[in-house]
Parts: C-alpha cells; structure tokens; sequence
C-alpha cells in the first residue's frame, strides 16, 4: 500500500528539517562555515520543508506542493551554481555583493548562527561519505522534487 500524500509530505518536511540539523553539525561542530550559496540552500530547504508541513497539516495539498516544488527548483538552480563555482576555480562568489546582502536580511541579523554566511564558495569540497556537501544537497533537492512531483502527479488523478 503506497502512502498517502500527506504522509509524503510529512516525511518530505522531516528530511528537510533533518538536512538543516546536519547542516547546524557540520557549522557549530566540524567548523564547516557556509558560503553564500550554501546559506541560500538552507533557506530552500527550510522553504520545502515549511510549506510541505503547512499542506500537510491543512490539506491544501496542490497548493502547498506546488509551493514546496519551487522552492525545491530554486534549491537545484543555487546547488547548480554551487557546483559550477567548485569546478572552476577561477569563478567566486566569496566576499562579494551577494554576501553583504544576505548577512544584512533580518533572518541572518537574529539568527546568525543559521543564516549568516562567512565561507567561501569554492572552498565546499569537503568529502562527507564520498560526495562533497554541494552534491549531497543536489542529491537531495532532487529526490525532493522527485517525491514532490509524485505528489501532484498522483493527486491529479
């Protein structure tokens, strides 16, 4: 028996709150600091994550979704980027205008330890089992967006 989706969208709403504790560990822990884009992914996945527990908990399920979808593609786009930046080193989004105003979003002003971004994104090419942390959210955002597809595909019929 397949679940229902708004069991999906209770498990698509645990994995992304799962990734932001994963994340807070790999920050506070392992002193991995975030890079811009890597403060952006936090945001798409706790973006996916509120609005598939919001269509969960209200059965506005399409909405929510659909919401949630989106918010998964714009985690895929920053991810991709993410990945260009590593395989060309010459390219940078360090210290640059879209740091300043990302550090300057009342978010990152109350809760710098979330959302403040003070790494380089060049420098994500740490190993965590075999992928660098980029791929892992890549990896993730897609099977994401894959469930979430799921989702409105099946509630279609």
């Amino acid at each position: 028996m397949l679940p229902t989706s708004r069991q999906i969208l209770f498990a698509i709403s645990s994995i992304c709150f799962a990734l932001i504790a994963v994340a807070l560990y790999l920050q506070h822990i392992e002193q991995m600091q975030p890079c811009p884009l890597c403060v952006i992914q936090r945001y798409m996945f706790l973006a996916v994550g509120v609005a598939s527990l919001v269509s969960a908990i209200s059965g506005k399920i399409r909405e929510g979704t659909v919401l949630a979808l989106m918010a998964a593609l714009g985690g895929l786009y920053a991810v991709g980027k993410h990945l260009y930046v590593i395989a060309n080193p010459g390219f940078s989004c360090g210290i640059d205008p879209m740091e300043t105003f990302l550090n300057k979003i009342p978010t990152a002003e109350y809760l710098p330890w979330l959302f403040r971004a003070d790494g380089l994104c060049a420098g994500a090419t740490d190993s965590v089992l075999g992928l660098a942390i980029p791929q892992w959210s890549a990896l993730w955002f897609v099977i994401l967006s894959v469930l979430l597809v799921f989702v409105l595909v099946r509630k279609a019929r």
